[in-house]
């Protein structure tokens, strides 16, 4: 399957995934370099806002900036090749041998790729869910989820005592659902 300058391989029996260290912001080169010698690699994008020169435009970057992942046989493959290709820093080492990315972490991230080839982030919750706080403050408040940013921050608009109602900015990891 090609995704954005990435393909992912079947797992093959002894291959597993590891993890390559690029240069600064050659993600994109050292995996299209890495493809043309062979290598079955994954690259996840997001998509990021950013202000330039008075224009705000969308840009496609490396979930992981400076990383990639790559598909080998460290038994049968000639992985130090790897090392040399435009763009790569090195693999990322455990000792003398790569050292391999978890089972299905790769996979999962695969699963999350939209058909334009960015990964939807899924935060496991939804605007219009009820929440609570369970850090800060405001902890054991209960909401209304408004929204959900790609850096992992929400807004909730949450229910006070006397009835009034509050817009807070909160970090994801301090959600739960309130069931």
């Amino acid at each position: 399957m090609r995704l954005w300058g990435a393909v992912l391989r079947d797992s093959a029996a002894g291959h597993r995934w590891y993890v390559v260290h690029t240069l600064p912001n050659r993600e994109s080169l050292a995996c299209m370099h890495m493809g043309r010698q062979g290598w079955a690699t994954f690259l996840p994008l997001v998509e990021r806002t950013r202000r330039h020169a008075r224009r705000i435009e969308t840009v496609r970057v490396a979930l992981f900036p400076r990383y990639l992942f790559v598909s080998l046989d460290v038994t049968r493959d000639r992985w130090r090749a790897v090392n040399g290709t435009t763009g790569v820093a090195s693999l990322v080492m455990a000792r003398d041998r790569p050292s391999p990315v978890p089972d299905g972490l790769v996979e999962t991230l695969a699963a999350a790729v939209r058909p334009d080839g960015v990964i939807e982030p899924d935060y496991g919750y939804q605007p219009g869910d009820r929440v609570r706080l369970i850090a800060g403050p405001m902890a054991g408040s209960v909401g209304e989820l408004l929204s959900l940013d790609a850096k992992g921050r929400v807004e909730v608009l949450l229910d006070l005592l006397n009835g009034n109602t509050v817009r807070a900015r909160v970090a994801r990891t301090v959600l739960q659902p309130a069931g």
